[in-house]
């Protein structure tokens, strides 16, 4: 008959030779240095991939706008084309269409949102062709002026070539994930030369975890590319500004004030951005001529404002060295906006930072002479306020808050900066938060169902232990019970009857399973079968300081609904049961917490507002 307590094991039995246990988590293992290996090999790989989209950018860029051949990186302006310039990016986005309609429609767009995608549906799993479509096509469309930078295709293509790595070896789709991340940050470091930025931007936007497994290879991938890219180019900035002064207090309120307005500014360039492509979805032709159509805009824009064609890294650099007037940022600000923004919403392939960095940092240069000029005694300096706009517009479009710091900082290695960029970016951070559900980067795959994770916090199951969740109140069974004296018992009414499971023990009191009520009711098991005969496989066991992650896993594993509990000092004796509703439980207590910290704060204020209304100088 069913008893209510389980005695000690008097000693170390074969009772549990054979239960299956999960291991503890640990932070790595030999796998990791594996993956380290295969993401150094990958970033040298996607280096000099980097270089040689680069160099293609500028042969093509040369031959089309200034009738050369050379693989020198150039700017398309200034050129002597006169109205043929604007044919030229026409010309690119026919090509370009082309590619995606008989190539792969994965080549459209800046390829960052296309990477998520894959990770978050695809285990990472990228076409093998988009290795080399990718900075093909971004080479044609920005060498033939789209207004776009090169970092979103290396991006893409290192994502890709990682990803086609994870699948010729024989890897986990979180180890594919993982090289694909890796990939994909040596090749932003490769161009930019900020292994730093880089990690964080895979971290922010392509890994969706900060775990020693991932962070470790990813870091190695960047160092490696970065330091390619140092013996290859050379370790200066890649954006060089004058040397900056650590701003005052009313300065570094301004920059923050700044980076707030930047907030606005990247949620309305965002929702342009959208709302153009749908009008092109709209269009009566077929998507591989949009391309052609918003290259007729870019050739237009760029007759007119020459500094708006190709990826204008240039542009940024004139920015932050103070080189460029008032009026000659915002009508940059203004004509670059058009131009690309149009461009990327006829799906042509090209990079989002560059031109974000050229409208931003325009935009707050213009708001940096307007305060200098309004409150000379602030120390406002117009550069370090174009570097804010730079940063804080990708900040808010992507809400990749310490990817803009880290990179505005290592593009510029100003130090001088970081204060503000921190301050700056962290308001646009907050205002793109505030009013603005999915971002840049997000709500392409956002309208096509794809959730995306917004926030990267700690596992609550992994930070509560098994000891203080199991239940304790056990009713368990002996391996000797007959099966008909037990169906008797459970139709007796008693309240200990109407559990889901029993663990069941044998005449040593030694843990041999769990049986369910399901199994226990079962119509094919004659009334005279003993419990024991009913175990099929050993018992599931875990741990009094195993955690519930561990726990839950194990469960999932071998898809049961309960465990039994034991401690370490004594593994044969039952301490508890740890059930699928224990798991909720946790997570209930877990929300309880949060609703009364919330519910806390707001008596407190209704505290204040109701002192502050009773106050007698607020009634006069």
């Amino acid at each position: 008959m069913p008893s209510g307590a389980v005695p000690v094991a008097p000693g170390l039995t074969d009772t549990l030779i054979d239960a299956r246990i999960p291991r503890k988590t640990i932070l790595v293992d030999k796998r990791v240095v594996l993956i380290s290996a295969i993401s150094i090999v990958l970033a040298i790989a996607a280096a000099f991939i980097a270089q040689f989209l680069t160099a293609l950018i500028g042969l093509v860029t040369n031959l089309c706008f200034h009738g050369r051949w050379s693989l020198a990186f150039s700017a398309p302006a200034p050129n002597h084309l006169g109205l043929w310039v604007i044919a030229i990016p026409a010309l690119g986005g026919i090509v370009v269409g082309a590619m995606a309609r008989w190539g792969s429609a994965a080549i459209r767009g800046h390829g960052i949102p296309e990477a998520m995608e894959q990770v978050l549906l695809n285990e990472s799993r990228i076409a093998p062709r988009i290795t080399f479509l990718k900075p093909v096509s971004s080479a044609i469309a920005i060498g033939t002026g789209g207004p776009f930078g090169a970092e979103g295709p290396i991006i893409a293509t290192g994502g890709a070539l990682g990803s086609l790595i994870g699948q010729v070896l024989r890897v986990t789709a979180t180890e594919r994930k993982i090289l694909l991340a890796a990939g994909a940050a040596a090749g932003m470091a490769a161009v930019f030369g900020s292994p730093v930025s880089a990690v964080i931007l895979a971290i922010e936007l392509l890994l969706f975890e900060l775990r020693p497994r991932s962070l470790i290879p990813v870091a190695l991938a960047t160092t490696t590319a970065a330091g390619i890219r140092y013996a290859l180019v050379g370790s200066q900035a890649v954006f060089a500004m004058p040397a900056i002064v650590t701003p005052g207090g009313g300065a570094l309120a301004f920059y923050v004030a700044l980076g707030a307005a930047l907030g606005f500014v990247s949620v309305g360039v965002t929702w342009l951005v959208y709302a153009i492509e749908d009008g092109f979805d709209h269009l009566p032709v077929h998507w591989m001529w949009w391309p052609a159509i918003g290259g007729v805009v870019v050739g237009i824009v760029g007759y007119f404002a020459p500094l708006t064609l190709g990826v204008g890294y240039t542009n940024i650099e004139q920015i932050v060295s103070g080189n460029f007037t008032a009026q000659a940022l915002m009508f940059l600000c203004v004509m670059k906006f058009l131009s690309w923004s149009i461009a990327l919403g006829s799906g042509t392939s090209g990079g989002t930072l560059a031109p974000l960095f050229t409208i931003g940092g325009a935009f707050g240069g213009v708001a940096g002479f307007a305060a200098l000029s309004l409150f000379p005694h602030l120390g406002i300096d117009p550069r370090i306020a174009g570097l804010v706009g730079m940063a804080a517009i990708f900040a808010g479009a992507s809400r990749a808050l310490l990817t803009s710091v880290v990179f505005a900082f290592e593009t510029t290695l100003q130090p001088a900066g970081i204060l503000p960029l921190l301050g700056g970016c962290a308001a646009a951070y907050l205002v793109s938060s505030l009013t603005m559900r999915d971002t840049i980067m997000t709500a392409k795959i956002a309208r096509r169902g794809v959730r995306v994770p917004t926030e990267y916090a700690a596992d609550y199951l992994d930070q509560v232990l098994v000891r203080d969740s199991a239940s304790r109140k056990l009713v368990t069974l002996k391996t000797t019970d007959v099966l008909g004296d037990i169906r008797r018992w459970m139709a007796s009414g008693d309240a200990r009857a109407q559990f889901l499971g029993y663990p069941v023990i044998d005449d040593a009191g030694n843990a041999r399973g769990i049986i369910t009520r399901r199994e226990l009711l079962d119509p094919a098991h004659a009334e005279l079968t003993r419990i024991g005969d009913l175990l099929t496989q050993p018992p599931l066991v875990v741990y009094e300081d195993h955690s519930l992650r561990e726990a839950a896993d194990h469960m999932v594993e071998h898809n049961v609904g309960s465990v039994i509990v034991v401690a370490r000092e004594a593994p044969r004796k039952i301490t508890g049961v740890l059930t699928r509703g224990d798991l909720v439980t946790a997570h209930s207590r877990r929300l309880k917490e949060t609703r009364d910290a919330d519910r806390h704060i707001r008596i407190r204020q209704t505290i204040r507002k109701t002192l502050h209304r009773n106050k007698p100088e607020s009634r006069l």
